[in-house]
């Protein structure tokens, strides 16, 4: 049944308008650079559709004429170009392997648009199944209508109503806050980024840390307690249990300090257990979820069949797809793009010209058909679990596993392998490859949600869908120098631009590491198989254990992915996500009990502290991720890793004690603010 507030079928209002697209291409630069900084730094993207909302009612306000629909458009374009920013997960692997020196412009653009674009396109024939005839929850599309409802109140669609506050205030507080701390952290050095303590305890090292990072703060909060706790058991079986055990049983190297050794053994042991985990729990995942990804795949084929008419004369405003006529052009377009993308890419191949074809043809038919069958799949399991928990890593490991073989064996019976440049060649092409997909797969995860709020509000699906495409060519021209800005700035884990630089400060890029390191050994058979394999196992039980709490009815689960992730990361970064979990947890536990206290509705209540804590969280990773890059650039002009510090190294220890403190300071301004949300 469709609300009372919808825009009419017959009420035709401004959707796609210069402005609007000006303004959607000015939000995507800042969301998609922050998601890349976010993403890099702790392997994780949030969702930038609401801030995107709540910036655009918030400027377009102070226009004439300004609506939902257009509103609408504006978070549409922004929400695919901040989304595309996940490529991210896999490309950074290219420089990691040493056969990028940096992030070649156009090879790069070229990659994320026609990917996203295909994302695009092949999520537009599941709409009318998957949108509005299914009853799948979309928990991001269907919160970013409310959003749009509620901001644009006392604009063109409801003349004489009472404007009510977009939340922009809120969104630009965590931003400002977060800024600010990170520039005093990362710019001046007065305020530390976080605390370790290393132990000897016999021959076992201990660590214990704490990050001090925001953003990650904010991360936290909209990952929830149960995700949070998840991470800390990744922490604890990292820090309490492996490292100890392993450091007491390696001969230590001569010299090395109990920081470096620790860090060594983390870093190439136990992080493969983490890989494991993350693997198994990524693949058990898509197996859970078999039946709505064919459930998904057969709507997707059904609605090819019979979507001759979409976009025909006399169908409602609210039905109109983009014409199947200009889907096909489109597609052959992004074919040939993608068949030059990857003919340039392997001309420094060291093969035949035959053979680099046939490659070339093997990768642009693996990106369209693997793509098309994860476009339907991710759009099914996004509608079902939502975009934020719809697992992408395991499309990525299954994609760039599946290439890796295909690629092998095209490589063996064509002599790529037998030379090292060959083998070298082989890897970067698997992850190219791999980039292709993903970016396929997660466009086409984050699309539905977005035509989801457009049919909430009566939006028109073939201007969404011209939006959506916009947001994937403006994204996709930013991601290549954010990268590179970042790259030569920070470095990535193992790779590293100019020597001398402090490999403390590296960018973490979890995903891609962990991609590079299978499609590594795939082809030199050198995986670090014994720690995989107790991965795999430790996944094995944490799963059953999950499946047992699920039987039992309840809302205790445990999420193993995120037990993985927790042991994979860095603990400066785990430890501040379960600090932003916690907070999350206690907020809801105590406006529930002020709302019974004063007599409220207690649903409406924590609906008013969601939607404010969303905001502060979001305001916090746009605001360190936007200084984040700010920094970078800095970085990258002076050619030195501190050249705003106003302390030297001898101020560490205070400025630790300083950090701590800022950093609580924050977190209880965070709670107070977010306790006055329903007053």
């Amino acid at each position: 049944m469709q609300r009372a507030d919808r825009v009419a079928d017959d009420i035709s209002l401004p959707e796609l308008t210069l402005r609007g697209i000006i303004l959607g291409a000015l939000i995507t630069v800042v969301f998609t650079a922050s998601n890349i900084y976010l993403g890099l730094k702790v392997g994780l993207t949030f969702s930038s559709a609401i801030p995107a909302a709540v910036i655009s009612m918030a400027v377009l306000r102070l226009f004439p004429g300004a609506n939902i629909l257009e509103n609408n458009m504006v978070q549409t374009q922004a929400s695919a170009a901040g989304t595309l920013s996940s490529i991210i997960f896999v490309l950074p692997g290219l420089v990691m392997l040493g056969y990028w020196q940096g992030f070649p412009f156009w090879q790069t653009l070229s990659i994320c648009a026609a990917g996203g674009m295909l994302g695009v396109l092949f999520s537009i024939p599941l709409r009318h199944a998957m949108v509005v005839q299914s009853d799948l929850p979309y928990p991001e599309g269907v919160a970013a209508a409310e959003i749009l409802r509620v901001g644009s109140a006392g604009q063109d669609t409801a003349p004489g109503t009472k404007k009510q506050g977009t939340g922009l205030a809120d969104l630009m507080a965590g931003g400002l806050v977060a800024g600010v701390f990170s520039f005093a952290a990362g710019g001046l050095r007065l305020l530390a980024e976080g605390a370790n303590l290393w132990l000897a305890a016999g021959a076992s090292v201990v660590r214990f840390s704490m990050g001090f990072s925001l953003a990650l703060v904010g991360a936290g909060y909209l990952v929830g307690i149960v995700g949070g706790l998840a991470m800390l058991l990744g922490l604890l079986l990292t820090w309490g249990i492996a490292v100890p055990w392993l450091t007491a049983i390696t001969p230590r190297p001569e010299g090395a300090t109990l920081q470096a050794f620790g860090t060594m053994v983390w870093s190439t042991q136990v992080r493969f257990i983490g890989a494991g985990t993350i693997g198994i729990a990524a693949i058990w995942t898509l197996i859970t979820l078999a039946r709505p990804m064919l459930d998904g795949i057969r709507a997707s084929l059904g609605a090819i069949k019979g979507a001759g008419a979409a976009g025909g004369a006399g169908m409602p405003r609210t039905q109109k797809d983009m014409p199947v006529r200009w889907i096909g052009i489109l597609a052959v377009v992004l074919a040939v793009v993608l068949a030059a993308t990857f003919g340039y890419f392997m001309m420094p191949a060291p093969m035949e010209a035959g053979a680099r074809w046939r490659l070339v043809g093997c990768a642009v038919l693996f990106a369209f058909v693997f793509g098309f069958l994860v476009a339907a799949a991710c759009g099914y399991m996004a509608g079902l679990v939502g975009s934020s928990a719809s697992p992408i890593s395991g499309i990525g490991i299954i994609a760039v596993i599946l290439v890796s073989l295909l690629i092998l064996v095209i490589g063996t019976a064509d002599g790529l392998l037998d030379t090292p440049e060959g083998g070298k060649f082989a890897i970067a092409l698997a992850i190219f490859t791999t980039s292709a997909v993903l970016a396929v797969a997660t466009i086409s995860n984050d699309n539905l949600q977005d035509l989801k709020t457009g049919w909430l509000v009566g939006a028109t699906p073939w201007r969404q869908q011209v939006a959506l495409l916009i947001g994937c060519a403006v994204g996709a021209a930013v991601i290549p120098p954010v990268l590179d800005l970042l790259y030569n700035a920070y470095g990535f884990a193992g790779a590293l631009p100019r020597p001398g630089m402090d490999p403390g400060q590296a960018l973490a890029a979890p995903q891609a590491t962990l991609m590079t390191a299978i499609a590594t050994g795939i082809f030199t058979h050198k995986l670090n198989w014994n720690m995989i394999l107790i991965g795999i196992a430790l996944g094995v039980v944490l799963i059953t254990i999950d499946e047992i709490l699920r039987r039992r009815g309840g809302t205790a689960r445990l999420p193993v992915l995120a037990v993985g992730i927790g042991i994979y990361l860095p603990p400066t970064i785990s430890s501040a996500l379960v600090v932003g979990a916690v907070l999350a947890w206690f907020l809801v536990r105590s406006e529930r009990r002020r709302a019974i206290a004063r007599g409220d509705y207690v649903k409406l209540a924590l609906e008013h502290a969601e939607r404010r804590g969303t905001l502060l969280a979001s305001g916090l990773i746009v605001g360190e991720s936007l200084v984040g890059v700010l920094l970078a650039a800095v970085i990258g002009l002076s050619g030195k890793d501190a050249p705003l510090a106003v302390v030297g190294e001898g101020f560490a220890g205070t400025a630790e004690w300083l950090g701590l403190a800022v950093f609580v300071l924050v977190c209880v301004g965070f709670y107070r603010r977010v306790l006055a949300a329903a007053h």
